[in-house]
């Protein structure tokens, strides 16, 4: 299975930390993100990995290069400017398009600053058997911004910013909001319906599609672990949850 790992940002909320290193090389209990996030794809049985970079893109290559790449063929995707989810991947999509006996395959799309013990096979198992498009892990808990699914488990809007009234391109009797968790599970064929150019968020792309009838559906994760590590206090937060076994 092959998966792309988001780690060009900035990392601007990880300051000081990322004033020297790129955020994926940030660590968390002697091991960086990057080789958290690594680690765990090569467990789930993830073999190929496209990596974009941007901020201080030649440590990440050095540090790869230094770990072997850590058993994996990984490709590099280096942005000199940040074209965002959506940009970033459509730039990247020559990999996983790149062999014609893998074009039904779904990939992995993950951001290199979460964490998480969601079951990434029932997550491709659920993918799988509703022949979805695109399938992301949410979560209901607190947060700014928000994707609205119905009862189905469609994605039929968002709210960008707290408090404001949400975007809804899929009308629907019963809107539940949920937290996207940074985890994706992505069909190929997605990649031929990426229209937009340039920068712009890969969810502006699944709300324009799903409006059309495109299936982006729900993965509920409510029973796993997931922390976002863009600020130093979840840093220091995950790193108690190690201690105390929550993470394995």
């Amino acid at each position: 299975m092959k998966a792309m790992i988001l780690a060009a940002g900035l990392g601007t909320r990880l300051r000081p930390f990322t004033d020297t290193r790129p955020k994926a090389l940030v660590e968390l209990t002697g091991r960086t993100l990057l080789e958290i996030t690594l680690t765990r794809l090569r467990t789930f049985g993830v073999t190929e990995v496209i990596i974009n970079v941007h901020h201080f893109a030649d440590q990440v290559i050095d540090y790869l290069k230094s770990k072997n790449n850590f058993g994996l063929r990984i490709e590099i995707s280096r942005e000199e400017i940040l074209l965002d989810t959506g940009g970033g991947l459509k730039k990247a999509s020559w990999f996983f398009l790149e062999d014609p006996k893998t074009l039904d395959e779904p990939f992995l799309l993950h951001n290199v600053d979460v964490i998480s013990t969601i079951d990434l096979r029932a997550m491709l198992h659920f993918h799988s058997e509703n022949h979805t498009l695109a399938t992301l892990a949410v979560q209901s808990r607190d947060s700014s911004r928000q994707l609205f699914f119905n009862d189905q488990n469609d994605l039929c809007g968002r709210r960008a910013v707290r408090d404001q009234e949400p975007e809804i391109v899929r009308p629907s009797d019963h809107l539940q909001p949920q937290a996207f968790s940074g985890i994706h599970i992505i069909s190929p064929r997605l990649l031929h319906l990426l229209t937009e150019d340039g920068i712009f968020s890969i969810i502006d792309s699944y709300l324009r599609l799903s409006a059309q009838g495109q299936k982006i559906l729900a993965f509920r994760a409510d029973q796993y672990y997931w922390r976002d590590l863009g600020r130093p206090a979840d840093l220091a937060q995950a790193a108690l949850d190690f201690q105390q076994n929550v993470l394995p």
